[in-house]
């Protein structure tokens, strides 16, 4: 792989790493080496990247901020493609906003708020990028993108870049079409509405304060882990089945919210995987609903 490195260094990559701990680019601070880090610092940066890596026939991945990830202990082989500052482009036209995939969701919704545009206001929890959120179709406070997204500019594994609108992207609860069509999401434009920038400031800081008060902000997580199933709350289920506070190893189900998988200090893949497995299991058996995990497990265990 240094010889890849060097590659893409020499073609004015700068950012690059060799076994790179993956433990170091995600918000649960877990996971072992990548073979190759990537992090472009453009658009035309990523797509020759893409190129150098398709030529020497490497396999590729991408994250974000690495929030609703969980890489395993053993690392992701190949080349792993972190879009992050380098795609964190932020352009209003009226009511519309154009964003790079690597901008914060947090801080977007901050920015719009500021701009007097509503709509946004349910990203300012979610702690990924704006391409993550693409990807999975992050969602809170009863909302989610697909209710705001107009279209995304997407890089397909080929090379080519396409844009595709909200229909186009298959959006459903937490799930797009890129979770069936390998591709990387470049950019993203929200159609928004004008509103009053002190509601939409009021509406934020409500929101924040009550995430400061029900969820572990101060320890290392991925967000929510499971799901919530019909007419229910996931992390209503864990707490009644007992199992705030329940611990593997360095994972621990949060005492703060059920619905919160923690790394008390160094947890491993493994210990969260074997927990989320017995959190399913109980709450089957008790309740005969099978949680399903919205965390991303990616690499080799």
């Amino acid at each position: 792989m240094k010889k890849i490195a060097d590659e893409l260094m020499q073609a004015g990559i700068e950012k690059v790493w060799t076994d790179e701990p993956l433990a170091n680019h995600t918000t649960w601070r877990i996971g072992g080496p990548a073979d190759l880090l990537i992090q472009p610092k453009d658009k035309a940066s990523l797509q020759k990247a893409l190129q150098i890596i398709h030529r020497h026939e490497i396999p590729w991945s991408v994250i974000g901020r690495g929030s609703n990830l969980l890489v395993r202990d053993r690392g992701i082989r190949g080349a792993v493609l972190k879009v992050a500052e380098g795609l964190s482009h932020c352009e209003f036209k009226g009511e519309e906003v154009c964003v790079g995939a690597g901008y914060s969701m947090i801080r977007l919704a901050v920015e719009t708020g500021k701009m007097g545009l509503t709509g946004m206001e349910f990203a300012g929890g979610i702690p990924g990028t704006v391409g993550g959120a693409v990807y999975m179709n992050a969602g809170a406070h009863g909302s989610d993108l697909s209710r705001i997204l107009i279209d995304a500019e997407i890089l397909f594994e080929n090379g080519e870049s396409k844009v595709l609108s909200n229909e186009e992207l298959s959006f459903s609860y937490r799930t797009s079409l890129l979770q069936k069509q390998k591709g990387i999401v470049l950019e993203a434009r929200f159609q928004l509405r004008t509103g009053d920038s002190k509601e939409i400031s009021a509406t934020l800081a409500a929101n924040k304060e009550r995430r400061r008060a029900t969820q572990p902000l101060q320890m290392p997580s991925c967000g929510s882990v499971f799901r919530n199933p019909p007419n229910d709350h996931a992390g209503r289920l864990i707490e009644a089945a007992g199992l705030k506070g329940y611990r593997i190893g360095g994972a621990q189900v949060s005492e703060k919210h059920s619905n919160f998988i923690v790394n008390c200090g160094g947890a491993t893949a493994a210990d969260v995987l074997t927990l989320i497995n017995h959190v399913r299991s109980t709450i089957l058996e008790k309740n005969g609903i099978d949680l399903h995990s919205e965390v991303l497990v990616v690499g080799e265990g």
